[in-house]
């Protein structure tokens, strides 16, 4: 039986506004600002600037990232944690609203963690597909219009399996089906994650074979790339490889593996930034983009590599909230001109 005029046409009008999502998300230079740390990560992180890890303080430490003044001229997406997308400004509006009315689009972590994958030591498997159809219902209801799921890729002498690519694909593809039909904009980020000593060559080899694996999952899964923001690992050398491969060698096989798998129906590529320093990231991003000629919106996704210089300004301290906010602003700022590829190295020293 052929689908009806009016559900092809409801299908339409649900994609346009996934696409019209996804590019307020990552166009016009802008990039997406990842808060989404689960408690026990943001605890760690305030284990390093000696600030107690509660639900007072982390709600004012994202207050402090989300008020910060200019910041959605360079950010258009921030992702949140369960707990975030529950609170409000110290003035009672809701971060979600807040966010939306300055034209930052309200996200949220949807997957719970990377666990073991049974039979396959060393690698993992996210979970976190049980009863999430109800859980996007009531994120939507809440303000999220989009969501993210991270599947965790070791490279390890005889991982990643065929098996475990194959797997987390699936996982992947599955949430993100989900999404759309919730109307609910899915990122996808399947990590290799930098650990360890592989040559870049050996990360070029794994990120072909996971984003081969996951494009053929979400086909098979029927998901609109046209209403997906894609969010890879650069192809980088491993964080202890004796020789590390230069700015330009990253930007080049990262390049060359997006353009070999990603078809141009995606509008968005948001890089995570993956352990690398704030600068790294930038520069690499502003590489990639400098080359020109693509396909799709080559923006970011940044965790740590937003927050640490904020992070470290704040120190926990009412006092220095203005330097946090300073401090996250210059990296928005440097990371959206990496996106128009117009950074230069010479701009980390100049005032934000």
């Amino acid at each position: 039986m052929l689908p009806s005029p009016v559900l092809l046409e409801k299908t339409r009008m649900n994609l346009n506004e996934l696409n019209s999502v996804a590019n307020a998300m990552v166009g016009a230079g802008k990039g997406i600002l990842a808060a989404d740390e689960s408690t026990p990560t943001i605890g760690k992180r305030f284990d390093t600037i000696n600030t107690e890890s509660t639900e007072a303080s982390r709600q004012r430490y994202r207050e402090m990232l989300f008020t910060t003044p200019g910041v959605a001229d360079y950010i258009g997406g921030v992702i949140l944690y369960d707990e975030t997308l529950r609170q409000s400004t110290s003035d009672g509006v809701p971060f979600a609203k807040y966010l939306s009315d300055l034209g930052m689009v309200p996200g949220i972590k949807v997957d719970t963690g990377a666990k073991p994958l049974a039979g396959f030591p060393g690698e993992t498997i996210t979970e976190g597909l049980d009863g999430l159809r109800d859980r996007l219902a009531e994120y939507y209801d809440l303000g999220a219009r989009f969501a993210k799921w991270r599947a965790v890729i070791n490279i390890g002498a005889d991982i990643p399996s065929d098996f475990c690519l194959k797997a987390n694909a699936r996982a992947l593809a599955r949430y993100a089906a989900l999404c759309q039909e919730a109307n609910i904009v899915p990122i996808v980020e399947p990590e290799v994650l930098m650990d360890g000593d592989h040559s870049i060559e050996r990360c070029e080899e794994v990120t072909n074979g996971a984003l081969g694996a996951l494009f053929a999952a979400l086909a098979e899964h029927k998901v609109a790339l046209e209403g997906i923001i894609l969010k890879p690992n650069m192809v980088i050398s491993g964080s202890d490889a004796a020789d590390r491969a230069s700015p330009a060698e990253v930007a080049e096989a990262t390049l060359r593996c997006l353009k070999a798998h990603v078809p141009a129906e995606v509008p968005g590529i948001a890089f995570l930034s993956g352990g690398q320093t704030a600068e790294e990231a930038t520069e690499h991003l502003d590489l990639m983009n400098k080359a020109g000629d693509l396909p799709w919106e080559l923006s970011f996704s940044y965790g740590r590599a937003l927050q640490a210089p904020a992070l470290d300004a704040w120190q926990g301290s009412e006092d220095n909230y203005g330097a946090g906010q300073s401090a996250l602003f210059k990296r928005a700022k440097l990371n959206s001109l990496a996106h128009a590829g117009q950074y230069e190295t010479s701009m980390e020293s100049d005032a934000a």
